[in-house]
């Protein structure tokens, strides 16, 4: 076989069904050779939305989505994409064409080093220099993009090399890597503390972003809350943590977020911050907001815990397996009165907002909208004003809520949703988006009509 061959096996091996993208000369070997397989390709229109509709297939399976496009201006035209997945801790394998190895550096045409480009926004990246390479490269690339803080890496490949022989093709079984050995369970020590610090509280608060969904411990924090009633509330990109109307759950946090949200960060003594950066949008002022508090800081990435704010108990490691460690104890708090109190301003609060009766109240539209959703619906929201009315009403059942609120990036939802419908074949998908970004993405009405996607 030929390397494009084995960078086909290797998807295969790794259960990849769909690669999105686009072709050109230097991913030609690649595109011919992905046609004797059985994993489908769908064209999309611009190579920054091939990236997106990965990303949206990979956040609604939590499996690895995988981009393809060509050297040069289809390579610089997916940075958004990766930047946008690297962001929101998106794991993506994105593969670029590159001109002949041997002309490497000398400003041939649609020749970009973009590697080089990507470097600050990507978990890693490989120019494959071998053929025999490919194998190993390709299993590391996987491995690398669903572990740890999850994210993209890009594999860059020269025509060359996609049009080597390769005379034997063995997909590794493991992957060992001396230097990137991700903590997964949180340490013991630092668990007891967390347990501790919650017996000697009042006033506790869990406050979950996006990390939750993305380690799959959605449903062992709702667990955890409803054990001990502790009450929860979420970034923007931890909404769907636990749905809109549960009587634990306060909204979401932040400039645009719930006033009796933040009003309960304002108030606690006690905040467990866990899969959240701490970023300006949910917290704005992270000295003012820890004050007197107690916080402890829950993440697969060490680099985010005590970067924004400071940590009373950090704890690194996998969230799904730090709450299940957590369930085991039993905590002899009781924080009644404080759940009653903010349940009291919860009921309390009255909107005084003011919307012109001659248009459409958007608030009262997103409310609207999905509320009359499948349970099991997923809503994915773009960037702009639509977001914030989105993010602040979308009543959330047992569905999701997609968004890209690291980088903010019009014109995700449509490709995205096209990614989440190529996981989803069954599952009701409604794009939201502004006037802006519609127009940023609406050649994907074509990949749409192409495919027949519904």
């Amino acid at each position: 076989m030929i390397g494009a061959d084995a960078i086909i096996k290797c998807l295969e091996a790794e259960g990849i069904s769909t690669v999105f993208g686009y072709p050109g000369v230097a991913i030609c070997p690649f595109f011919n050779s992905i046609l004797d397989s059985d994993i489908k390709t769908v064209l999309i229109r611009t190579e920054q939305n091939a990236a997106h509709a990965a990303s949206g297939l990979a956040r609604v399976t939590g499996k690895v989505g995988v981009c393809a496009v060509t050297s040069g201006p289809g390579a610089t035209n997916l940075i958004t994409g990766v930047a946008t997945a690297f962001a929101d801790s998106i794991p993506l394998v994105c593969i670029t064409g590159q001109v002949d190895s041997s002309l490497l550096g000398s400003d041939v045409f649609q020749e970009a080093d973009i590697t080089g480009a990507v470097e600050s926004f990507v978990k890693y990246s490989y120019l494959v220099k071998k053929v025999s390479d490919i194998p190993r490269i390709m299993k590391e690339a996987f491995y690398i993009a669903n572990t740890g803080r999850k994210g993209p890496v890009l594999i860059d490949i020269p025509i060359d090399v996609q049009n080597a022989e390769l005379k034997k093709f063995a997909y590794p079984e493991s992957v060992s890597m001396r230097t990137y050995k991700p903590t997964v369970k949180g340490n013991m020590v630092q668990i007891k503390k967390v347990i501790h610090e919650l017996e000697d509280c009042k006033r506790p608060i869990i406050c979950a972003g996006g990390g939750v969904l993305l380690a799959d411990a959605k449903e062992e924090l709702q667990e955890f809350a409803m054990k001990h009633d502790i009450p929860v509330v979420s970034t923007m990109m931890g909404i769907g943590v636990m749905p809109t109307e549960h009587p634990l759950y306060y909204g979401m946090v932040g400039n645009n977020g719930k006033p009796c949200a933040n009003r309960a960060m304002n108030e606690a003594d006690l905040i467990i911050m866990v899969g959240a950066r701490v970023a300006d949008r949910a917290i704005s002022q992270p000295d003012l907001i820890t004050e007197n508090k107690v916080l402890i800081h829950i993440d697969v990435d060490p680099a985010e815990i005590g970067k924004n704010l400071g940590t009373t108990v950090p704890l690194v490691g996998d969230v799904h397996v730090i709450f299940e460690n957590l369930l085991q104890y039993e905590i002899p708090g009781d924080y009644t009165a404080w759940n009653e109190e903010l349940a009291e301003k919860k009921a309390a609060y009255v909107d005084r907002r003011h919307f012109n009766p001659d248009f459409v109240n958007p608030c009262r539209f997103v409310q609207t909208l999905s509320s009359k959703m499948n349970d099991d619906a997923i809503y994915v929201a773009d960037v702009g004003q639509n977001q914030l009315w989105s993010a602040d009403n979308y009543v959330m059942k047992h569905g999701r809520f997609l968004t890209t609120g690291g980088f903010g990036t019009m014109g995700y939802s449509i490709p995205a949703a096209i990614g989440v419908r190529a996981a989803l074949p069954d599952t009701q998908i409604v794009a939201v988006c502004g006037d802006g970004s519609f127009q940023m993405s609406m050649m994907e009405l074509a990949t749409i009509r192409q495919h027949n996607i519904p």
